[in-house]
């Protein structure tokens, strides 16, 4: 039974959704500065799909909900994309970066727009089967660009890892949101099995992280407590043996500086002393010195005497 009411209310819930669910994925990659487990052909894909969307919505005359999704949506597709590769584990140079994505908005900027002023006058004149197909490349594109997780899961026994799950439950919901907005409204069959493809791969994504962590989650996450605790018992150990080369080293400059403060006391002593018997025996010489002049001078003047 056809709902106008329910069909709007729905369908612009979803397309929220759908706008901003890879806000969370996009601040998770920032704060994290990886993205391993996040495949860049993914987000590629996605971006790319953004374009037949919008060219097949404003060809079709969608309402204004669903001409700005696909920009929005796109929009995040392209910030993914670029952490994807700029962040671990691709790491592209930031020149490269730039340079992809640049490339990338032009082309699909151009295409778009070329796209929408051909193919509108030709829907409006009837010709439903362009668009048609435009729809169908949007639609596989957005169910290609949910095949390469399945291949990190399968890397890791089934385990997600950097895919964020906010974003996931929020794609999810945006598709069921969707999907019932069709159901109770117009019946579109394209739109219909776009969400419900979209549906179930990411339900897979679900389950398979389920699986993971009922028959490994447990002792992957002892293991994890096990290393995260030995690597804190090597830091304490670490710290200590830093301490105490910290306080040996201090230690020792002490010991040198009383050494050094002693050796400089003695030898400062032993200075004094040798100074001070210098002086002694200087004195004693001239004392000799003066002696013998006196004995000289007595001597000159009794041999004076004894010739007069």
């Amino acid at each position: 039974m056809y709902n106008a009411v329910a069909e709007n209310v729905l369908g612009t819930i979803g397309t929220i959704l759908w706008c901003i669910q890879l806000v969370p994925q996009i601040i998770r990659n920032y704060y994290v500065k990886d993205c391993e487990g996040v495949p860049s052909v993914m987000m590629f894909l996605w971006a790319l799909s953004g374009v037949p969307f919008s060219i097949y919505f404003f060809g079709t005359d969608g309402s204004i909900p669903l001409r700005v999704q696909p920009q929005l949506f796109t929009l995040c597709c392209v910030i993914t994309w670029i952490q994807t590769l700029y962040y671990p584990p691709v790491q592209c140079g930031l020149r490269k970066v730039i340079i992809y994505a640049s490339t990338f908005i032009i082309i699909a900027a151009g295409a778009e727009v070329g796209f929408i002023l051909w193919l509108r006058p030709i829907y409006r004149e009837g010709k439903e089967w362009p668009l048609l197909i435009i729809g169908i490349i949007a639609a596989l594109l957005i169910a290609l660009g949910l095949i390469p997780p399945y291949f990190e899961l399968a890397k890791r026994r089934g385990r997600v890892i950097g895919i964020n799950f906010v974003f996931v439950s929020m794609d999810s919901l945006g598709a069921i949101f969707s999907l019932v907005s069709i159901v109770v409204g117009t019946m579109d069959i394209l739109s219909i099995v776009l969400y419900a493809i979209v549906i179930a791969l990411e339900f897979g994504i679900f389950a398979s992280h389920t699986i993971w962590y009922i028959r490994f989650g447990k002792k992957e996450k002892a293991k994890e407590n096990n290393q995260e605790r030995d690597h804190e018992q090597e830091q304490e150990a670490e710290s200590a043996y830093e301490s105490s080369q910290e306080y040996s080293q201090e230690h020792l400059q002490e010991h040198s500086k009383e050494h050094s403060q002693e050796h400089s006391k003695e030898h400062s002593q032993e200075h004094s002393q040798e100074h001070e018997n210098s002086l002694n025996k200087m004195v004693e010489i001239q004392a000799q010195i003066s002696r013998s002049d006196k004995s000289e001078y007595e001597y000159n003047e009794k041999y004076n005497n004894y010739d007069i």
